[in-house]
Formats: C-alpha cells, sequence, structure tokens
C-alpha cells in the first residue's frame, strides 16, 4: 500500500499539488499558528500593501499587508499617564474605580489605534522622518537645556525619572512618531480654510439678533382623574429604571480632629523658649515715608509722547530742587496718581518689596530730605522724596505673645494629632474587623451614619475619598477598617462598613404612590402640550400671539426686542428655541413653543430678524475668527481622515492584554 502511495505522488502533477498546498501554508499556516500563540499586543492595525491598497480584506494579512502594533507595555504606560494627568486635575475627585473601568481602557486605546493608523498612512504615503530631524527637535526641548542649550546628562536624567524610566531609543522613536504624525497634522492644518464669504455668513449668524414676542401660558389644573390598576401597572413596566432602590452603606467611623483634641495652653515659659529660638522673625523691617509726583506715559506710548513726559518730569524735578520748593503743591499740582495727589504725593510708610523695583531701588538709596532724579516705571516718570526713615527694630516678646500662642498652640494640636493617629491605627492593625476597642482605648466617640446612597454627599461623605473607601468593593466584602483618610489638614477619619444594600428593584406595592403621582404628572404635562398646541395652530393660522392671550384672558405677550444668541432671555430654553425657529417672511411672524423644566409652556413668535454688523467690527476680529475656523475645520478633517483610513485598514483588539 505505501509503495502504491509513493509512486503514485512521484509525478509531475502531484508535485506542482504539494507545491500550491504548501504556498497555502506559509501565509495561512505556520504564520497564523505563531500569531495566534504570541499575541502580546493590545491592539494590532493591519493595512494593505502600498503598492495594493484596494486589496480584500480576506488578503493574507501577515505575509503581505503592513501592521502597527499597540503593545502591552505601551498601552499600561500610557494609561497610567492618563490616570497621573486625571489624578492632578481631579485631585480628590479623582475616582480610581472608575478610571479603570473597560470603557474607559478602550477609549484611550481607540486613541492609540486612531495614532498607529496615522503612522500606517504616513508610511505608506512615503512620510518619512529623518534622523537629523530627531535629533534637531530633540536638543531643542527646553527640559533637556541648561543655559540655553542641550545637555546630555540633563536629557539622561530627565529620561530616568520618567514613569516609568525611558531609554534614550525608546524616547527618540516616540519623536520620531510624533513627527511624523505632525507632518500630516501640519499639512492638514495649512490645507484648511475658510473663505472671508463664509465667515462673513457665520458672523452675521453668530451676531444676529431677534426682535421676539413671549407669553408664559399658565400651568393646566393638576389632573385628580382616578388612576386604574392596569395604568399603574403598565406605568411602573414601562418606566421600572425610575423605581430603583440606590445603592446604600452603612458606616461607622472613628474622627481625628486636631481641633477637637485636648491641648493644654502652652505656658510663659514656652513661648519664651520658642521666641529665643525665632527672634531672627520677629524683626520689623526698616521703612521708609516717602512722597511722590508721577508724571504718567504707557510704555506702548509713541517715542514723542514719551520724550515729552520725560521733559515735564525733567522740569518739575528742577522746580523741586529749587530753594524754598514745596513738594507737596507740586505733587498736588501736576502728580498723575490720583491715589496719592490730593494728600500732596504722600504714600505713608513702606517696607522694602513693597513698590515697584525701580522706585524700591532709588528710594531706598535716598537719606532723609533728599528728592531723586525723574525715576522711570511701567507707570511713567516718579520724583521721589523720602521724608523719614524708620530703622529695622527688634520686636519685644509682649509685642508678638499672641502670635507665638497661636503658632505653639498649633504646632501642639499638630504633635497631639499625629500621636493619637498613630496610636489608632497601631491599635486598628491588631484588630482590623473593629473600631470600638481601639477607639475606646484613645477616647474616641464611634459615629455611625446612613444607610445612605452614592450620591449623598451629607457629613464625611461630602469628601470624595471617604465615599470612595465607602463604597469600596474591598470594604464592603470583608468589613475591615480602612486606613486613615485625609478630609483637611490635621483632620482625618477611619471607617468600617457595617452594612451594604445593592441597588435592586422595588416592588410595586412599595411605590404604588409614586406610580400613581406621576401617573397625575404625566397627563397634566399632556394637557399643558395638547393646550398650547392648539393655540400654536391657531398662530399659525394667522392669528396674533395678543389676540391668543386675550381669547384666554391672559396678560398681553412681553416684546422683547434685539435678543441675541446664548442671552438666557426670558429663560435659556426659550431663547435657544427662538434662534431655532425659521426666519419669518415679510410682514408675517414665526411661532414656537418650548416647554421650562418646571414644565411650563411658553409660546412665543419671531417678529423680525436682523443679521450681524459686520461692518462694524474691526477686520483684526474678522480675520482672528476666520483662523479658529479653519483650526476647527482642519481638527474635523483630520478626524474624518482617521474614519475614513481606518475603515480600509483591520483594526485587532486583544481584551485580554487591557
Amino acid at each position: 500500500m505505501l509503495q502504491a502511495i509513493r509512486e503514485k505522488t512521484s509525478g509531475w502533477i502531484a508535485t506542482v499539488i504539494l507545491g500550491f498546498i504548501a504556498l497555502l501554508l506559509v501565509p495561512f499556516g505556520i504564520s497564523q499558528y505563531q500569531v495566534q500563540r504570541n499575541e502580546d499586543f493590545a491592539a494590532r492595525v493591519e493595512a494593505p500593501p502600498s503598492w495594493w491598497q484596494s486589496a480584500p480584506s480576506w488578503w493574507p494579512a501577515s505575509a503581505l499587508w503592513d501592521h502597527e502594533d499597540v503593545t502591552r507595555e505601551e498601552f499600561r504606560s500610557q494609561f497610567e499617564r492618563a490616570r497621573q494627568q486625571l489624578r492632578a486635575q481631579q485631585g480628590e475627585a479623582f475616582d480610581a474605580k472608575e478610571f479603570e473601568s473597560a470603557e474607559n481602557k478602550r477609549r484611550i486605546l481607540d486613541q492609540m489605534v486612531n495614532l498607529s493608523v496615522q503612522k500606517l498612512a504616513a508610511r505608506s504615503a512615503g512620510v518619512t522622518v529623518s534622523d537629523a530631524m530627531v535629533q534637531k527637535e530633540v536638543m531643542g526641548i527646553p527640559a533637556f537645556q541648561v543655559d540655553g542649550k542641550f545637555n546630555y546628562d540633563r536629557y539622561r536624567l530627565a529620561l530616568s525619572s520618567q514613569i516609568p524610566p525611558q531609554t534614550e531609543k525608546q524616547f527618540e522613536r516616540l519623536v520620531r512618531e510624533g513627527l511624523e504624525q505632525s507632518l500630516v497634522n501640519v499639512a492638514i492644518d495649512k490645507s484648511s480654510f475658510y473663505t472671508p464669504a463664509e465667515t462673513d455668513r457665520l458672523l452675521q449668524l453668530m451676531y444676529e439678533t431677534r426682535d421676539a414676542s413671549v407669553l408664559l401660558l399658565p400651568p393646566p389644573a393638576a389632573d385628580s382623574a382616578p388612576v386604574s390598576d392596569a395604568e399603574i401597572k403598565t406605568w411602573y413596566d414601562t418606566h421600572a429604571a425610575a423605581y430603583r432602590a440606590p445603592e446604600t452603606v452603612s458606616l461607622e467611623y472613628v474622627e481625628v480632629n486636631a481641633a477637637e483634641l485636648p491641648v493644654a495652653a502652652p505656658d510663659d515659659a514656652a513661648l519664651r523658649a520658642r521666641f529665643e529660638q525665632e527672634k531672627k522673625q520677629f524683626v520689623e523691617q526698616e521703612q521708609r515715608l516717602a512722597s511722590h509726583i508721577l508724571i504718567q506715559v504707557d510704555e506702548k506710548a509713541d517715542a514723542a509722547t514719551q520724550k515729552a513726559a520725560e521733559a515735564k518730569a525733567k522740569q518739575i524735578y528742577a522746580q523741586a530742587k529749587a530753594p524754598g520748593a514745596d513738594f507737596a503743591a507740586l505733587a498736588r499740582a501736576n502728580s498723575d496718581d490720583p491715589g496719592s495727589k490730593d494728600s500732596g504725593g504722600d504714600l505713608g510708610w513702606n517696607a522694602k518689596g513693597v513698590m515697584v523695583p525701580e522706585f524700591d531701588k532709588v528710594m531706598f538709596a535716598l537719606k532723609p530730605g533728599e528728592i531723586s532724579e525723574p525715576v522711570k516705571t511701567s507707570f511713567g516718570w516718579h520724583i521721589i522724596q523720602l521724608r523719614e526713615v524708620k530703622s529695622a527694630q527688634q520686636q519685644d516678646f509682649e509685642v508678638v505673645r499672641e502670635q507665638l500662642l497661636r503658632t505653639e498652640s498649633e504646632a501642639a494640636r499638630e504633635r497631639a494629632f499625629n500621636d493619637v493617629s498613630g496610636k489608632l491605627v497601631d491599635l486598628v492593625l491588631k484588630n482590623p474587623s473593629s473600631l470600638g476597642p481601639a477607639a475606646s482605648e484613645l477616647k474616641l466617640p464611634v459615629r455611625t451614619m446612613g444607610p445612605a446612597a452614592r450620591n449623598s454627599n451629607e457629613g464625611i461623605l461630602a469628601t470624595a475619598a471617604v465615599k470612595r473607601q465607602a463604597f469600596d468593593e474591598t470594604r464592603i466584602q470583608d468589613g475591615t477598617v480602612s486606613d486613615p483618610i485625609e478630609i483637611g489638614p490635621n483632620h482625618s477619619v477611619l471607617l468600617r462598613v457595617t452594612a451594604h444594600t445593592p441597588e435592586r428593584a422595588q416592588p410595586l406595592a412599595q411605590v404604588r404612590d409614586e406610580v400613581i403621582a406621576a401617573v397625575h404628572a404625566d397627563r397634566t404635562r399632556k394637557a399643558a402640550e395638547q393646550e398650547a398646541d392648539a393655540l400654536l395652530a391657531r398662530l399659525r393660522g394667522g392669528e396674533a400671539l395678543a389676540q391668543v392671550a386675550a381669547s384666554k384672558n391672559l396678560p398681553p405677550p412681553n416684546v422683547i426686542p434685539g435678543v441675541q444668541r446664548g442671552m438666557p432671555v426670558p429663560d435659556p430654553a426659550v431663547s435657544e428655541a427662538i434662534f431655532a425657529a425659521a426666519v419669518p417672511a415679510e410682514g408675517k411672524a414665526t411661532p414656537g413653543k418650548t416647554t421650562l423644566k418646571g414644565g411650563n409652556v411658553v409660546l412665543f413668535t419671531v417678529d423680525r430678524v436682523k443679521p450681524g454688523d459686520i461692518g462694524a467690527m474691526p477686520q483684526g476680529q474678522r480675520d482672528r475668527t476666520r483662523d479658529q475656523l479653519a483650526r476647527v475645520a482642519a481638527e474635523e478633517e483630520l478626524q474624518a481622515l482617521v474614519l475614513s483610513l481606518r475603515k480600509g485598514m483591520k483594526v485587532k483588539i486583544v481584551e485580554q492584554n487591557l
């Protein structure tokens, strides 16, 4: 039998068949076998070869298609960077559990996939970044420079300080990829534009004003008709989500607050000892009593204006230096400083650093009775007269006693807080499933609260970090005491979850009254809408809003001329509806209606529309608007390009690697 098989497979036809099978196994067999066992990436983006952009999706991607991977390490690094940025932005409000959600991971990965799509597209289009471009970009980063020049030691130190640390090759690869991406982005940004006509049309719409008449309809009588059991059941079934009881926890907690801890008041001996230790801090600085005359001139004024101000200052200086001159009178007559002019230029007593540096330097160089030459600052030209000097003096203990008492008391409370907190943690670690024994030994009260829902902000739950611990899965499952949670300076809390009730559906019998109230409210709302629709139909039929109001014995409508976009007049919802209405035909009005948050319905008519007057706008403002619109358009075009490119590529996500 084996001999027969050998004979039948030794001809040229068999050789061709076996060769064809082998070719198929190369891309589909071995390669796919390896890929399936080496999926160490979070996502892989595959693009058809540049010489066959329309290659079908069933084409052997692993053999001929180009690909770009988002590795697990790259994803985790980006995920951690995003975590740090969000934590820095939100502070105590940062929710680690929500950040770790699958949805957030996919959102961050999707951004990285889009970057990979751009890399593949740039590579396919022949976009390349030379080593010289990468080197120039790296050397131009300020964080790697010392005295304005690239410093290799600073470069290595900065990379090693990253979380996680980066090698030079890793960082330079990121720079290269960023440049590849930016080349495409810059090209799109420069190619995107808004024409002057488009800009003018948008500005006319943005600054358009509308004259409107507004009529607030009174609420209809509350519905009081009986509600049948069938209606109750139907409403409950179709609005089941509204009748779910929220997740709740009951807590016991111990609060340690330095402000509430008993601390003995420091005696005079302790205060005097602190005074001697910190004596240098209680020195009253040298102060100077001065007057000035200000000749005000804008820093951006032209040279002629600047020169005229300087000449005037020199003239007044000459007058002030003349024998018998009255500096105060000169200040009242010539100074441009409204704060000191009427008091003869008097600036009062000032320590060093109060005035602007140029003024300060000259004032502290003068001797009592001297007048300075004109001094230039950002305010203009000053002529300064120093009248008196008060030398630096060591303050007496009695003068600073109250300040020392506050400082020493705060320090004592901080020491007490640290002592009690440390002991409390040590005791809890010995018995982590209860707060009572530790609190009892330290004579601290054990407080309780709850059941409290996740959206509660009462008491300690007003602190986001406390709420996270209260609803933490570990705290709920094992009932152990949390670590100290900081509420404020020298103020912390330790808590334990004593009971937990998950979110659940409430039976109809329990919420029957709420359901009946909701049905009545819905009937009332529908009645109001029906009445408003009937009146709106009359407006569309040609009746004026004032006629409709009179027929219902309502006050005349409120006429509001010149309503602008975004103006909350009489309410943001009404303003939005007014600008959503069609432009009225000549001699007619466009009717409309909207419903306020409280349920009241508002009828209105748009009586006149006036386009924005772009002719009155400075050309610079119009140009800036056009540039902003072009940038927005470029961002939209880039997003559209990425989406379009992505449709022609294959994206594989490995969920277990996220």
